[in-house]
């Protein structure tokens, strides 16, 4: 019985083992299958990520363009910026000192503007007192043309006295003073002359005395220029015995070089031989005294 069994079991193993062969094959197929469809799916999954890989590198490399443009206009703007920043406080201080400046002019003008009122009022104040002084002026011309008028009708009681821009002229010839050929001495009737001259001239004040001598065309320039200077110092000797302050008085000898009538007879000539006087006002000029202007 045994022995049948073993021979059963003997005849039957073949088919067992290709069973079990069959089956192991199989299953190693389905595995290899199922392997190789993973390894397809791996695959193709790997396939996209490296496609999403080489995306991804583009991308990156795109951002990273991007991002060197994005900081090279980074580096404009902050320039830009900076610049901006520079031109402001240039600005600021620019307004600054604007406005100084026109706080200054603003000082200034409100200074000029006192000024000028300033200037206004002194030249208001000096137009018065101008108006003021020109009316004193006036009215002083009006007395000592008065008293020219006055000087002048005592003096032509005397000689003939003729008025001038400056003051008045005295011709002392003739018969009212005369001097002798080739003499400077004075005579008892040109004495009494200057006597009454001094008298009119010492109730007055504020007058100067030129005394010019002339000769007649008798003898040399030189001779008659020396006798002309000792007549008009032998008149201004007298007028100051008489009272006539001497440093009111001037001296000046022509000769012969300015004569009164140009003819040759004696008459003309003892014309010539004669002495004017002078009478200036010292003090006030009548030459340069002039209307007030508007």
């Amino acid at each position: 019985m045994k022995r049948m069994d073993q021979q059963r079991q003997a005849k039957w193993k073949p088919p067992v083992f290709l069973a079990v062969a069959t089956l192991l094959v199989a299953a190693a197929g389905v595995v290899l299958w199922n392997l190789n469809s993973r390894v397809n799916d791996l695959q193709g999954r790997l396939s996209g990520v490296q496609q999403r890989a080489t995306e991804a590198e583009q991308d990156v490399a795109r951002k990273a363009q991007e991002l060197t443009t994005l900081q090279g206009e980074l580096a404009v703007t902050r320039e830009r910026a900076t610049r901006a920043e520079n031109l402001t406080e240039q600005l600021d201080a620019t307004n600054r000192e604007s406005e100084s400046q026109v706080q200054q002019l603003r000082e200034e003008s409100e200074a000029s503007a006192a000024a000028a009122q300033k200037a206004a009022a002194e030249k208001q104040q000096a137009l018065e007192a101008r108006q003021q002084a020109l009316g004193e002026l006036e009215s002083m011309v009006q007395r000592r043309q008065s008293e020219l008028d006055r000087m002048q009708q005592a003096l032509n009681q005397v000689a003939p006295t003729v008025r001038t821009p400056s003051g008045m002229v005295m011709q002392l010839a003739d018969d009212s003073f005369k001097f002798d050929f080739d003499s400077a001495a004075l005579k008892p009737a040109n004495r009494e002359v200057l006597s009454r001259i001094a008298g009119i001239l010492l109730a007055s004040e504020g007058y100067r005395l030129f005394i010019d001598g002339h000769t007649d065309d008798t003898g040399t320039d030189a001779y008659n220029q020396q006798l002309s200077e000792r007549r008009t110092g032998s008149v201004r000797d007298y007028m100051v015995k008489a009272g006539v302050p001497a440093n009111s008085i001037t001296v000046k000898g022509f000769g012969k070089s300015n004569p009164l009538v140009s003819a040759k007879t004696q008459e003309a000539r003892a014309k010539n031989r004669r002495v004017e006087i002078g009478i200036v006002d010292t003090i006030i000029d009548y030459q340069t005294t002039a209307a007030p202007s508007q």
